[in-house]
Parts: C-alpha cells; structure tokens; sequence
C-alpha cells in the first residue's frame, strides 16, 4: 500500500466513458490527488463502496444501464456521508437543481474550467476531512483512556489539564489541516508535535526546523527547494523541507517571527495544498501535514500589523497551549525524579535520592524557562552530586527566594484606615490562596499552610457550608 496516498479516503470516478475516466484520473493525479478509483460500468458501484473507504464519487448524469440520478439516490440512502459531485455533458438547470436537492454536493459541467473543477473537488475533500475528523473527536470524547498513551511516553505530567490536551491530539491526529502549539519557550512544544506525529501513523518523516530569523529567500528555498539553474550556483537540483516530509508531518517552530512575504508563501501552501520550488513554473502539491509552533501572543502580533489575519486563521483549525510549568505544581516532582534518571544515565551515576522538600520548595517559583530549566537545574545537581543524594546547591539561590520557611512577615501589610480581617476571614483567605495556587491540589495546598491534608478537607467542608447559611 502506498502510504502517500492523498486525500485519506478513496475517491471514485463513474463514467461509462473510459477516455473521460483516463483523462481526469491523470489529470487529478498531478493536482497531488492519487487515491483514486475508476469504474466504466456503474453496475459494479455498489460493490467498489462495500469493499473500499470511499469519501467522495465524480459521478456522470447519463449513463446506460443506470443513470447517475438514480446512482446518487441509492448513495445518498445507503451512503449518505459520501460526497457526490455531479458531472454532465450538459449546462442543465434543472437538472443540477434536482441533483442537489438530492443531496448533490455540486453539478459540474464536464467542458467546465479546470480550476472550477478543482475548486470542488477541493472543497468537497476538506468538507469531508472535517465531517472525519468531528466523528473521531466524538468517539475520543466518550472513551476514558488514551488509545495510544505510548506516544506521549516523552512527555511527563500528572496535569489534569495535559491529559485534556493529549485526549484532543488523539482526536486530530490523524487530520490533514494545519496544528498550531502556543505555549511559553521550554515547556515542550517539539515534545507536542513529535507525540502527535506518532499519534498520524504516518510512515513520512518528522521534519522540523526553526523559521525564527530566515529571510524570505532563504526560507523560500529551505522549504521549497530550487530547480537546477534557478540561481548562480544552483547547479543541480535541491529538495526542499516540503518534499522531504512527504508522507508525514512539517513542525515549522517559532512561526510567530515569520516576516511578511514568507507568510504569504506559507498561505499559499496551506490554503492551495501546492508551492512551486525556486526556477520551476511546475506547481507541486504538498504531501506533508503541517504542525507550527509560536511563544508569541499571534492575537497581539495580529493587533500590531506583523501576522496575517487569513494565515492566523488557517493555522487556528486545531490549536493547543501548553501550560506553563509554574501552573502544573504537581509535574515538578515528576520532572527532577525524570531529568535526574536521564542526567545520571548520560554520565554513568547510579540512580541518586531526591529531598522530599525540594519540590515543594519549588512550587512558588515562577520557572520563566519551565521545563527547559527545571532540567538544567538538575543537569547541574547531578554533575555536582559526590554522595547517594543530589546535590540541591545549584536551587538554593531559588529556595531562598521561595521557600516558606523565609516568608517575609512585612510582605503583608495593613491599613489604619481599614478593619483588620477577623481569624476567620484571614483563613479563608489563605486557604483561598493555597488552593488556586496548588491548582486545587489539596495535599499540596495543606504542605502550604502547614497543616495536614484531612484538617485542610474539613475547613473546606466548613467555608462551603457557611457560604450556603449566607445565602
């Protein structure tokens, strides 16, 4: 089987016309469209869509034997989420009128311009990769499990919220539309698009390369790539990033700092499927899925007139934001217990013991580099471990800073012309406070304050209760 296959379903050519069905299979074959079926008798229709996963039929109106119209009647009752577009020798208005009205997707004259056809077939492709797609999100949204956790064995968390983003890549894996990662520098992104390429089944490469900084040549070329003599030097021909990913999926990282024309260039593959490689006036059709990835705010770039609003949107299909590490308190543990094993595996140590306070200590600290940091700190500890237990100097400089045995009693301060807070209020405060910042975890929040996990619970219990007799 041919893993380059496009689109992911077969489409169907009926005709009784074998020159026709010649013509306009190598026709949409050098579109890029090559999972393709034909059939000269329509008699053998209903067996073809029994035994293949057909998404879209070009039907002819008038044929012998059976007609198109009476082909697109059973389709549409025993099929009814199989696009048919409707091709006939004549410009008929009421003939196209009542192919709709059947459940047509569009009647297209067969002298019609090609880019006319085209156009329909491509619309008809995405309205059915879309109607794919919605279906596999359902089905992930009822099931409790991940279906291939294996994917994500990279990726380290215990965060409600990253098990959510994990159940969505599930989900839109396998979709040919564009992925937008957002997220802050260091908490994963390349870890994000090298799950979900996993996650496709696509046998192509992961290809992958940061556009931060290139210039519109440059860029043009490194994706692109040039025909021989398309420039001085150009003395053979280059492949380009586009080419190389066929089959599989194109990370483009850091797409927020792409400069203008380049983000033209990028639309135009995004929204025609195609790009002509430098020196070639032969338009080639893309065969890549492309993930991106930005730390930029692109509504905000947007505002200030650097990022196109249509290649914002075309890149919005399916988008996820990572959270950064300060809001995931529960993965910190996870994390220096995952880096010390790497880091001690790289230089030959023995498994090391980790304080049970330094990631606590840690919780308060705001981790602008996240993860990426969190790792180069516990890179640093091992080197500098001699003994059975890791070194914790290289975090001292933080735990200073952070830790809850340095709380700073002037850090709270009260007004003269204000009321105090009564003990109550005050502890509803502070418990307020522990839990948003502990992500509601309730075992952290209690290591906040200083009490115990069961003595936390009941004073909840008890806030909750007391809210109710207000009311």
């Amino acid at each position: 089987m041919n893993d380059r296959l496009y689109p992911q379903f077969k489409i169907l050519l009926v005709d009784d016309e074998i020159s026709f069905l010649r013509s306009m299979s190598l026709t949409l074959e050098r579109q890029g469209y090559t999972n393709l079926l034909t059939c000269d008798n329509p008699l053998n229709v209903k067996q073809l869509i029994a035994t293949n996963h057909i998404g879209l039929i070009l039907l002819d109106l008038t044929m012998p034997v059976l007609s198109g119209q009476d082909l697109l009647n059973w389709v549409k009752e025993e099929y009814p989420d199989i696009a048919v577009i409707i091709f006939s020798g004549l410009n008929q208005v009421d003939a196209a009128v009542d192919c709709v009205k059947k459940g047509a997707f569009d009647y297209i004259v067969k002298t019609a311009n090609q880019e006319q056809i085209f156009e329909s077939i491509k619309r008809a492709i995405r309205t059915q990769e879309l109607s794919l797609e919605n279906q596999s999100l359902r089905a992930q949204l009822m099931s409790t499990q991940l279906s291939k956790p294996e994917c994500f064995s990279n990726i380290v968390t215990a965060n409600k919220q990253m098990m959510s983003i994990f159940y969505y890549l599930e989900s839109v894996a396998q979709s040919n539309q564009p992925l937008l990662i957002t997220g802050e520098s260091g908490v994963g992104k390349e870890l994000i698009a090298e799950a979900t390429h996993a996650l496709s089944g696509r046998q192509g490469d992961l290809v992958s390369v940061n556009v931060a900084g290139l210039d519109d040549n440059i860029f043009a070329d490194t994706l692109f790539g040039h025909a021989r003599g398309a420039f001085t030097g150009a003395d053979k021909q280059r492949l380009g990033l586009v080419e190389q990913a066929a089959g599989g999926t194109l990370f483009l990282d850091e797409i927020g700092d792409l400069s203008s024309s380049s983000q033209v260039k990028l639309l135009r593959l995004l929204q025609e499927g195609e790009y002509y490689p430098i020196g070639s006036d032969r338009p080639k059709r893309t065969q890549a899925r492309v993930i991106v990835a930005t730390h930029q705010d692109l509504t905000k770039r947007q505002d200030e007139g650097v990022f196109r609003k249509d290649l914002y949107y075309r890149l919005h299909t399916h988008r996820v934001d990572i959270p950064p590490l300060r809001e995931r308190p529960e993965d910190i543990s996870l994390l220096i217990q995952h880096f010390m094993k790497q880091a001690c595996d790289e230089i030959g140590k023995s498994p090391l013991s980790i304080p049970k306070t330094l990631a606590l200590h840690l919780t308060h600290y705001a981790f602008p580099g996240n993860a990426r940091e969190l790792r180069a700190l516990v890179y640093d500890s091992v080197s500098q471990s001699r003994a059975e237990s890791l070194n914790t100097k290289p975090f001292e400089t933080l735990i200073e800073k952070n830790s809850l045995g340095l709380f700073d009693e002037n850090q709270i301060q009260f007004s003269d012309n204000t009321p105090l807070p009564t003990l109550n209020q005050a502890s509803e405060i502070l418990v307020n406070e522990a839990m948003a910042r502990a992500n509601q975890n309730q075992s952290l929040a209690a290591r906040m304050l200083g009490i115990s996990q069961p003595a936390l619970s009941k004073r909840l219990k008890n806030m909750k209760e007391n809210q109710k007799d207000e009311q």
